[in-house]
């Protein structure tokens, strides 16, 4: 089969890979839609040497296939996966970190927290930008018949990125949210907060983007390139700020705005990878009672449980998708991708 090979520097190949076999206790998934994600652009634009690593996950020594948003079928399972954990033809998504299984991280479900390392699919492991992926069974989470392979894709990632940040922030109907990033996780947290009931206040310094988020129900949109931010927010919201903030575009400006513009007494939220961030602790966070959290991803239970209120919600998540392409455009797709101004794109082998 062919897999998607970042190569760094924004240079990618696709490569020739023997089809997986599955061991005991593993699967290998017939992947319908591989999801992009903004954490596929670190690895495609980033300089890296196989082997080397600043994240803290297991690394491997050889080239792996890309794309960790996965969702597909059943293809064929091991040897001691019985049937209630797996049958072929199976709709599922992958919930895509390999941890120990034992530890008390893995056992709650959050396999990126394992105390004896993770391996990341798609980075360290190999992904699902291909025709096949091989993966243990544990990490599946069954896809709701009511939902696209598609959408089952931004939510093995993005989309569940974003419902674990709201969840994180115990978001309630009735509370104003300020959205900071109108890409795919911070398009998904607009869509997701205004089906709970929120009102968004939602940011970015692209127009395509913010368009998107009014239609996918903000009730103001700010562009942070021509606005004052925090005096935008506390205009919107009588002069206290949003009672919640995430901040969804790993942008220094936007990580120190996003504290500053909460009210007092509530709760900002970091989702954007990597980075860093000033803040002046008395005035930002002490003196007004603020909460700074940090979200990452969700467990394999955060995964379903995002998945099912998408469905019970009837929530479009399609509509996050502006391209789509089949694998040997990956070069155009990831091209495309890196100029941050479209919505999410998919590759469908």
């Amino acid at each position: 089969m062919q897999g998607v090979v970042f190569l760094g520097d924004r240079k990618l190949e696709i490569r020739d890979f023997p089809d997986p076999t599955p061991g005991p206790r593993e699967v290998i998934l017939e992947i319908k839609a591989s999801g992009m994600c903004g954490s596929d652009l670190h690895r495609y634009r980033e300089t890296f040497n196989p082997g080397n690593s600043t994240s803290g996950f297991k690394m491997a020594d050889t080239p792996m296939i890309a794309g960790h948003e996965p969702c597909g079928i059943v293809a064929e399972v091991g040897s001691a996966v019985t049937e209630a954990e797996a049958r072929i033809g199976q709709r599922v998504m992958d919930h895509h970190y390999e941890g120990c299984g034992s530890c008390k991280h893995c056992k709650g479900g959050w396999q990126q927290m394992c105390l004896d390392g993770t391996t990341v699919f798609g980075s360290s492991g190999h992904g699902a930008h291909a025709k096949y992926m091989k993966v243990p069974v544990s990490t599946l989470v069954p896809l709701p018949d009511q939902l696209s392979f598609t959408t089952g894709a931004a939510i093995s990632c993005g989309t569940g990125t974003a419902y674990g940040a709201l969840r994180r922030v115990q978001l309630q109907g009735g509370e104003t949210i300020a959205i900071f990033g109108q890409g795919p996780v911070g398009l998904s947290a607009t869509q997701l907060a205004t089906a709970m009931g929120a009102r968004v206040i939602a940011l970015d310094i692209s127009e395509e983007r913010l368009e998107m988020a009014r239609k996918f129900g903000a009730a103001e949109t700010i562009n942070a390139g021509s606005n004052d931010p925090v005096t935008a927010i506390r205009d919107l919201t009588h002069g206290e700020g949003a009672h919640k903030t995430l901040e969804a575009s790993s942008a220094a400006s936007a990580r120190q705005a996003a504290v500053q513009a909460v009210r007092s007494w509530g709760t900002a939220c970091y989702v954007g990878e990597r980075g860093n961030v000033m803040i002046d602790v008395s005035p930002d966070m002490l003196r007004r009672q603020v909460t700074l959290v940090g979200s990452w991803t969700f467990s394999t239970q955060g995964q379903s449980d995002c998945a099912e209120f998408v469905a019970d919600n009837n929530i479009d998540v399609e509509a996050l998708f502006t391209d789509r392409w089949t694998l040997d455009q990956a070069e155009e797709a990831y091209r495309k991708f890196d100029t941050q101004t479209t919505g999410k794109g998919v590759i469908v082998p």
